[in-house]
């Protein structure tokens, strides 16, 4: 049965992603107002944006190690509170060093908040007895959308990046303090699984195929938002104004798929959903490699929008339900190929246009996403509704107590 206990923690959680995605656009949509104030060459900043998310998959393992001693909400609780800091830092500083310590804190403060929120969701999952892990992931896609239009606002009215940046963590700082009394671990504000941070009980080949699926839908990602501008200015021929709406389109639809997500799960279980995503994903990409012009581009990164995004919260969620005895140690580990992801699809699609073309570019990440459907099988049985492989029957609808992004 769902407590008041597990509510509140549901909803706290949700705003925990919620304020992470806010947080992650003001930094990423105003890379290139930060490299300006610090006057960081064009040649150093590929140094700094890889040097991000290579200490957050070292937080992820971090993390990993932390919660045999401390429950995933005592991580979430005080790294949510060290990235918002972080950013102000980026905002704040003056020098080179000043910007470099607050990237390199906000990577292993990011790394530690990713792998706790999906442990706490996973586990919730479980509690739940139904799929609600695409919610949280989109809750962070709603605060993606909110952090990236107030960036726009701060770029709008030249507004100095530590300015830009204060209002956002005076407001969410307190309230994710406030929220993170809330937190339920495992469901049922049990302590952490002894379990859960027996790394040996995680057999690495068998979480492998979820890792591989992970790290190509984060190549999907990253190609989206580093590409998709210069490809419909520079190879659909669009206006400036017009390449800078395939993301934000991309966002609402990842949005808009991740707040029904859930319900698709449940009536035709995470395997069906997630195979129905991969096809849509690859068939996005398809369309903005073949597109003729701008508007048919922008139809194929409305159709990735809706595809990719079920993809991270159900291989979170099947990482949980294949080890349900050490959960948080197979998120931890499952999130670092998210950054591994996020460093490999960036650099790759640019080496390939520049090397052959910008469209046959697109085919790669296509190709790279339909390495799902050859393990759509992990992420569980056929016939299971809610995504996870230990629901009561539906008519009962209780988890037997004891993985969006």
């Amino acid at each position: 049965m769902t407590t008041a206990v597990m509510r509140r923690g549901r909803q706290a959680l949700g705003f925990s992603f919620f304020v992470q995605g806010v947080t992650f656009a003001l930094l990423v949509t105003r890379i290139p107002a930060i490299q300006d104030r610090y006057g960081i060459s064009d040649g150093l900043l590929p140094v700094f944006l890889a040097a991000v998310p290579i200490l957050a998959g070292v937080g992820s393992v971090l993390t990993e190690k932390a919660v045999g001693k401390v429950p995933p909400s005592a991580v979430l609780r005080w790294s949510q509170p060290l990235v918002l800091l972080a950013l102000l830092g980026v905002g704040a500083g003056s020098g080179m060093w000043q910007v470099a310590l607050a990237l390199a804190a906000f990577g292993l403060a990011v790394g530690a908040l990713d792998a706790s929120m999906n442990m706490l969701g996973v586990s919730l999952q479980r509690a739940y007895g139904r799929s609600i892990m695409l919610g949280f992931h989109a809750a962070y896609s709603l605060g993606g959308i909110v952090g990236a239009s107030a960036a726009w606002a701060g770029a709008h009215w030249d507004l100095d990046l530590a300015v830009s940046y204060l209002p956002a963590v005076a407001v969410l700082l307190p309230l994710a303090l406030a929220g993170s009394r809330f937190y339920v671990d495992h469901g049922g504000g049990k302590p952490a699984e002894a379990a859960g941070a027996a790394g040996g009980a995680v057999k690495f080949g068998l979480l492998l195929p979820l890792c591989l699926v992970m790290a190509c839908a984060y190549i999907g990602d990253s190609t989206v938002a580093n590409w998709s501008a210069k490809y419909l200015q520079d190879v659909l021929g669009s206006s400036e104004q017009l390449a800078t709406v395939p993301y934000n389109v991309y966002m609402v639809t990842t949005l808009i798929g991740r707040a029904v997500g859930d319900v698709g799960v449940r009536r035709f279980g995470a395997v069906a959903v997630v195979r129905g995503g991969t096809l849509l994903a690859a068939g996005g990409f398809a369309v903005v490699a073949a597109a003729p012009g701008a508007w048919a581009g922008m139809l194929g990164f409305t159709l990735l929008g809706f595809g990719l995004c079920v993809i991270v919260p159900q291989t979170f969620a099947a990482a949980g339900r294949l080890f349900p005895g050490a959960s948080d140690a197979a998120v931890a580990r499952l999130n670092i190929f998210n950054y591994v992801g996020f460093l490999v699809g960036s650099p790759l699609v640019g080496a390939l246009g520049d090397a052959w073309s910008y469209r046959g570019a697109m085919l790669v990440p296509m190709v790279l996403v339909l390495v799902t459907l050859v393990y759509a099988r992990s992420f569980g049985a056929e016939g299971a509704r809610y995504g996870v492989g230990h629901e009561r029957p539906r008519v009962v609808d209780v988890g037997r107590g004891g993985n969006e992004v």
